[in-house]
């Protein structure tokens, strides 16, 4: 199988030795995702607009792989405040439809830069 990175400008470039994201054969790996504006380079303000950005983010290297985020099968998501999960879930209905992917959900301890979540997701383009 052939390896190829997916870079987009449409999300924030990578802030260390990374891609975007890494397609191998119809697999496209995404790395997590903060909530970066790609166009300042800045954390957006708060819980809800860092998440709602994270999925934009998340979109557009869908998009640059040839997929969309109905393609995306799995989330792992980190969240420096597990209290903030009911908003997270309200971004995430808001942003995708049924059937939901699988996804995994954790808190930690700090995030690159001072975001307060990050997404990585991994999706299947037939």
């Amino acid at each position: 199988m052939t390896r190829q990175t997916i870079q987009t400008d449409k999300a924030p470039a990578a802030v260390g030795t990374y891609s975007q994201a890494v397609k191998v054969g119809n697999t496209v790996y995404i790395s997590g995702q903060l909530g970066f504006d790609p166009d300042t380079m800045e954390l957006r303000e708060g819980f809800k607009a860092q998440a709602e950005q994270v999925f934009e983010n998340i979109k557009a290297i869908c998009e640059a792989a040839g997929g969309s985020l109905n393609d995306v099968v799995k989330f792992n998501v980190s969240l420096t405040d597990l209290s903030d999960f009911a908003v997270l879930n309200e971004v995430f209905v808001a942003n995708l439809s049924e059937p939901y992917p699988a996804r995994a959900a954790v808190q930690v301890a700090a995030l690159p830069k001072g975001g307060v979540v990050e997404i990585e997701s991994i999706l299947y383009i037939e």
